[in-house]
């Protein structure tokens, strides 16, 4: 069965369960009360919805899963809502409650011992991160929104980030969950174990699923011992080839102490000295391509320094790199990493762009960039590749904007064919099309498009087996 629309009387005897479930004040309804929960992060879509509902502890959780169960009414999750492909904002139809878990946000346990935090879902990853911090650990993903996304939507989108190389991504960085399920139970599966083979692994069945399946209340994160000294250095090359050579050379003298290694194009620090000229300038020079390497070390400042010097005076020596500029102190890191961290703030200054989340072999990136780079500019002359990312674990942010004097909205107009052109190539290199960020609906149909009849086959038998009427997060990945 799929989920329904509610008539009028249904629905308000419906809201009126919800109100007694979860109080007057945590079912919004009015259209100023929900403004702020409909729309996506970019500002590219606005959603509908019979009602913004604000559990406050799991058990409220579980009595509005039941209560939409029930009444076939469907489920659109919500944490921080940062996502950017309509994973967490309802369509226009006005037939889902947005569930927030806001209020969720609870530390329930640090275990310094274990290394090992339980949190609600709707704990901001930047709170997540001071609470390690206070018993001298690391919980150590990184994304740009950290102040404003939630540890359930890096679960329900297995984020990544900037230090995925030394760390993994979501899935590595979690032990255990708590799920409700689309029926109202409660899975309880908060294990802090680092080997459990009993049986199916659910915990990575849910992460990842953007919240089709069930609805993430709680985990048990990893944590780190936290690291003496974090130093970068920027590099300057004159190719995302020497940028691969680059990454080996520093793999090989660093091994796990390579946290980083962030390959950025001349046009996107362009992009950031324009729109953000306070910020530090290292090179005086114009070069094609930088890289940021990040080395972590558990001995002292001055052992990381003197690391990284060694590996950037090697990579000189081998005329991998034209230029580099070494931090000296754990300032000068940041003060270089802002320089990264204020690309997507750039783009956004500098107006509307077709993104891409894309991930690669490693070793396939330079081929990649050398073969999509000019059919884009043969395809749409003129237009800028905004193209950086993590190539130390192959994702890359392969954005494409308008050609100077080409209107922003106007040059959105050919995102259909920009996008073929670019997953064809992601996909003749045998990449992925989504790689942290997620499907939600904005790539549904191209998940449809570059995935084999079997795997859409198999993951459409998960769902039915485990959300049969369709109300978790409908129209989103499938």
């Amino acid at each position: 069965m799929m989920s329904t629309v509610l008539s009028t009387a249904a629905a308000h005897t419906f809201l009126a369960h919800c109100r007694i479930l979860l109080g007057d004040p945590y079912v919004l309804t009015h259209a100023d009360a929900m403004a702020p929960y409909l729309t996506d992060w970019r500002g590219r879509f606005t959603g509908s919805a019979l009602a913004v509902l604000r559990p406050g502890t799991v058990a409220q959780v579980a009595d509005t899963v039941r209560a939409c169960a029930q009444w076939r009414v469907p489920i659109v999750p919500q944490g921080g809502k940062t996502g950017l492909v309509l994973g967490s904002v309802p369509d226009d139809s006005g037939t889902a409650i947005v569930l927030s878990l806001a209020r969720l946000d609870r530390i329930r346990q640090v275990d310094p011992f274990n290394r090992t935090m339980t949190v609600d879902a709707g704990c901001v990853l930047h709170t997540v991160q001071q609470a390690a911090q206070e018993y001298d650990c690391l919980f150590p993903l990184s994304l740009a929104a950290e102040g404003s996304c939630t540890i359930g939507g890096n679960l329900a989108t297995n984020a990544g980030g900037t230090a995925v190389l030394r760390y993994g991504n979501m899935r590595e960085l979690c032990l255990g969950l708590e799920v409700v399920t689309p029926q109202g139970e409660v899975w309880d599966g908060l294990r802090a174990l680092r080997k459990d083979n009993t049986g199916y692994d659910l915990r990575d069945l849910y992460i990842g699923a953007e919240g089709t399946l069930g609805i993430i209340t709680g985990a048990v994160l990893k944590l780190y011992p936290q690291p003496k000294a974090c130093i970068a250095a920027l590099a300057a090359l004159p190719s995302p080839a020497a940028a691969l050579d680059l990454l080996k050379l520093a793999q090989d003298r660093c091994g796990a102490s390579l946290t980083g290694y962030e390959l950025m194009s001349a046009f996107c620090l362009q992009l950031v000295h324009t729109h953000f000229p306070a910020l530090p300038q290292p090179f005086s020079a114009t070069h094609p391509q930088f890289v940021l390497l990040e080395l972590s070390s558990s001995e002292s400042e001055a052992h990381a320094v003197a690391l990284l010097e060694q590996t950037i005076g090697a990579a000189l020596e081998r005329h991998l790199i034209d230029d580099a500029v070494v931090a000296s102190s754990i300032a000068q890191s940041q003060s270089l990493w802002q320089l990264r961290e204020h690309i997507p703030l750039a783009q956004a200054r500098a107006g509307k762009n077709i993104k891409h989340d894309i991930s690669l072999p490693v070793s396939a990136i330079p081929a990649f960039i050398a073969q999509t780079a000019p059919q884009l500019q043969r395809a749409f002359p003129g237009c800028q590749l905004v193209c950086f990312g993590h190539m130390g674990d192959g994702n890359l942010h392969f954005n494409v904007a308008p050609p100077d004097g080409i209107g922003h909205e106007a040059f959105l107009a050919n995102q259909a064919e920009v996008n073929r052109l670019v997953h064809d190539a992601v996909d003749h290199f045998d990449g992925s099309i989504s790689a942290e960020h997620g499907i939600g609906a904005l790539k549904r149909d191209e998940l449809a498009r570059y995935t084999s009849a079997l795997e859409l086959q198999l993951m459409r038998a998960v769902k039915q087996a485990l959300d049969p009427h369709n109300i978790m997060n409908p129209g989103k990945i499938l």
